[in-house]
């Protein structure tokens, strides 16, 4: 199957004489995939029970006539104004109490009882009408569900939150217990007493949190769910998506994957920074580890400049098909982009397009077509999986978790994943990502940075005991799924496996931590661990002597610990000796500083990130060119 290649198209934002306009540089672009009605709500139903299709049925018949397929959006992103005007309880409430008004976008409460039934109404209507069409090809479930509006604590959202606590603890007292309730005279005699995590005092409730932080994402899953049921229910044989926004961090994207059968990823790294192409790598390795062996959909980037940073850059000449390559390097079987035509009026007129204001004679639409046809001369491309040795943990919960106050330091989850990711894709060795619950088959490294609470302690033993490399760093097994600690201290099921248990540790400042060892010496950041080694070697120690980083071995495995957060060399340094030492191969041997090289089975995609010519392997590759070796004859 060719790749799928185009963008948002909104042909309700132009009169009907510009579609045909439309479809001919669709055409010209080499564009075969519209993504149409993500923001058609208000043009489709201009009142309740009152639905307008003719425009859009000629919009889609256009297409399908000019070759062109389509991802039909079921319009449930952003509610019309009557909507809101007629059942205002659809809004959205702040931690403040404060009302978010219409006049955006997103301004609909996910467990809004009004909402659910309306929009219902509309993708029914709107699959009945289209699930035959041939043009249609994917159906899209609303758009980048949580962006804008991830909590809601309105009254209606406590009302949910409540019974989504009931169905989770049963009974107040048990809530009481997980919460730890007892603390501060919190302790509850009723559900009707609970409330959101809303503005207070001081500290609310951490385990409040993190339990109203699960309630938010399942509420937005939910949703996706809801419309899902109705498609299927409908006959409705064609696969269906819903846009994620790489490492989001309100929605657990492991519980979303199983309810689509294709993953799709909106990513906008910035233009600017020289090291964006990490962000990325980052997104690409995240989108194809949520599918296993399933290719997947860059469905929205920027053509060039975006409008929503507080200084927009340019993208440079090449640098949008070099983004674009490495999507499909790292397993994409679709390059899109918002939009295909620019907007006229509105908050996103100064986002670039595909086709932009200048025209076709501009450089952007030369690139775009350019790239639409180098994209439908790769022809088939094996389906992603199996590359990667080495595979890092991401987990909602330790996040979620972590990104609260009164820790000893302020620990931020994502950068140390980021960072660990990073040093991989510098060290040329291609990384998945997975759930802490695994499974981990094939890999012969698992990085689960600051694995905080988690239910995998167990699938872990069992990866290491059975032969497999582990890499923690500090704050790993520290807490039980409620965030409470466990009984007898930390490191409670992962100490054995460690060699050595966690007994206290201490928030630090820079030059507080200095790591030293053979090989090693870096700075120790946030926080430093006080380790009780227990078999364990020590392979560096803090300034002081205490262990620093140790290695032990457990039945036919070993892990290693780092007790303390690295700086940005120190992960480089830790990352090169675990390579080392486990042989880990790289993609492409010896790569240049920002040169990249991924595997999709036997074909390898080879970027040159920088803004000069770089030699690889013999060649010159020019500023942001790439070179795709291993493909089919």
């Amino acid at each position: 199957m060719p790749i799928f290649y185009g963008g948002d198209y909104n042909p309700e934002q132009w009169p009907p004489e510009v579609w045909a306009e439309d479809v001919r540089l669709m055409r010209e672009a080499g564009v075969n995939l519209a993504t149409v009605g993500v923001f058609s709500w208000a043009r489709i139903q201009p009142d309740e029970g009152v639905f307008d299709y003719a425009w859009l049925d000629r919009v889609v018949d256009m297409l399908h006539d000019a070759g062109i397929a389509v991802d039909l959006a079921t319009g449930t992103a952003s509610p019309p104004p009557w909507l809101t005007a007629k059942y205002p309880g659809v809004l959205t409430e702040n931690a403040d109490g404060v009302v978010r008004w219409p006049g955006s976008r997103q301004h609909y409460a996910p467990t809004s009882p009004d909402y659910r039934r309306l929009a219902s109404a509309l993708v029914e209507a709107t699959v009945e009408r289209y699930k035959d069409h041939p043009a249609v090809v994917l159906w899209h479930i609303n758009n980048e569900l949580g962006c804008h509006v991830a909590y809601d604590y309105s009254d209606q959202a406590a009302v949910a939150f409540r019974a989504w606590l009931r169905s989770r603890y049963g009974d107040i007292d048990t809530l009481n217990d997980a919460w730890g309730t007892m603390f501060w005279s919190q302790r509850y005699t009723g559900f009707d007493q609970v409330l959101p995590p809303r503005h207070a005092p001081y500290s609310v409730n951490p385990g409040q949190v993190l339990d109203f932080r699960r309630f938010s994402s399942d509420m937005l899953l939910e949703l996706l769910r809801m419309e899902k049921r109705i498609i299927r229910e409908s006959g409705a044989t064609q696969p269906l998506t819903t846009n994620m926004m790489s490492a989001f961090e309100p929605t657990d994207y492991w519980s979303w994957a199983d309810e689509v059968d294709v993953i799709a990823d909106d990513t906008y790294p910035d233009p600017r920074d020289p090291v964006s192409y990490r962000d990325g790598a980052f997104a690409r390795d995240l989108m194809r580890s949520l599918k296993p062996g399933r290719p997947w959909i860059l469905m929205e980037q920027a053509s060039n400049y975006v409008n929503w940073r507080p200084n927009n850059a340019a993208k440079k000449p090449g640098q949008m098909a070099a983004m674009s390559m490495q999507a499909v390097g790292r397993g994409a079987d679709g390059v899109l982009f918002f939009q295909w035509r620019q907007s006229a009026a509105g908050a996103e007129k100064y986002h670039s397009a595909m086709l932009p204001h200048g025209g076709p004679s501009t450089r952007t639409f030369r690139e775009i077509s350019k790239l639409g046809a180098e994209l439908a001369a790769l022809g088939d491309l094996p389906a992603p999986g199996g590359e990667a040795p080495v595979a890092i943990v991401l987990d909602w919960d330790s996040w979620w978790a972590l990104d609260q106050p009164n820790h000893p330091a302020p620990l931020d989850y994502i950068a140390q994943v980021r960072a660990w990711h990073a040093a991989f894709l510098a060290a040329g060795v291609q990384t998945d990502f997975v759930r802490a619950s695994g499974p981990f088959d094939g890999y012969r490294l698992i990085v689960a940075p600051s694995l905080h609470l988690a239910p995998g302690f167990d699938a872990l033993t069992a990866y290491v005991s059975s032969g497999g490399s582990l890499l923690t760093t500090a704050f790993t097994d520290i807490v039980d799924e409620h965030d409470r600690f466990r009984p007898g201290g930390f490191t409670q099921r992962l100490g054995p496996v460690l060699g050595a248990s966690v007994m206290d540790f201490a928030g630090v400042l820079p030059g507080e931590a200095p790591v030293h060892g053979e090989g090693f010496r870096f700075e120790g950041t946030a926080v430093a661990e006080v380790l009780h080694v227990e078999g364990a070697t020590v392979l560096a120690t803090f300034g002081d002597g205490a262990p620093a980083f140790i290695r032990h071995t457990y039945g036919s495995g070993r892990a290693y610990h780092l007790a303390t957060v690295a700086d940005e060399p120190g992960v480089a340094a830790l990352t090169a000796y675990v390579i080392d030492a486990l042989g880990l191969p790289p993609v492409v041997a010896n790569l240049p500083a920002h040169v990249e090289a991924c595997a999709r089975g036997p074909v390898v995609t080879l970027i040159n990130h920088n803004p000069t010519p770089i030699e690889v392997g013999g060649e010159i590759l020019e500023p942001y060119g790439y070179r795709l070796t291993g493909l089919a004859e």
